[in-house]
């Protein structure tokens, strides 16, 4: 007996199908082998984090394709709100499995938003020292966060702060807030 039927290529196959969810104990070993791995090729904690951002940028600009590319159901956002709450929900629930805890914008600066969660999962399973504990691994969710806004349309500076746990301080530059005001005005 011979079949005509071929199966499908894995390639051929739905990304929302299959397991979703990663071991918490394998993420936290493959975090922490990243954080080792990038303080032992720094000379300090800015650089460290800068270069778990640079990290992050390469998970956001993927996340970007595997939300919009390659999951037909999403549509790019226009608007700088709807992407704020696209970041906030969607991205945040494919990423950890649940919405991030809160988002706010600044009062003295419109370009400047909040984006805070109690309890970072980067940060639930790194033990840093004494001496440094301004470390905040967060840095590398920050970096996401960056890739995924400045992919989408929306150039951004993206710092992860310790502040009511960890919280991320997305600065948009001047041409995003011009462009929502141009489409307010419509």
């Amino acid at each position: 007996m011979s079949s005509n039927k071929q199966r499908p290529s894995i390639l051929d196959k739905s990304l929302s199908r299959g397991k979703t969810e990663v071991s918490l104990t394998a993420y936290a070993l493959l975090f922490s082998e990243m954080v080792q791995y990038s303080h032992n090729r720094v000379h300090s904690v800015n650089d460290l984090h800068n270069k778990l951002a640079e990290l992050g940028e390469r998970v956001g600009v993927r996340m970007v394709e595997l939300l919009f590319v390659r999951e037909r159901s999403y549509k790019r956002e226009t608007k700088l709100l709807n992407v704020l709450l696209f970041v906030k929900g969607t991205l945040w629930k494919s990423l950890f499995g649940k919405e991030a805890d809160k988002l706010d914008r600044a009062t003295d600066d419109e370009r400047i938003f909040y984006l805070m969660e109690r309890e970072a999962l980067v940060n639930r399973f790194i033990s840093v020292p004494r001496d440094k504990s301004s470390i905040n691994c967060a840095a590398f969710i920050a970096g996401i966060i960056q890739a995924v806004l400045n992919a989408t349309g929306f150039p951004a500076k993206v710092t992860a702060l310790w502040h009511k746990g960890t919280t991320f301080m997305i600065k948009f530059d001047d041409v995003v807030l011009s462009r929502d005001k141009q489409l307010e005005g419509r």
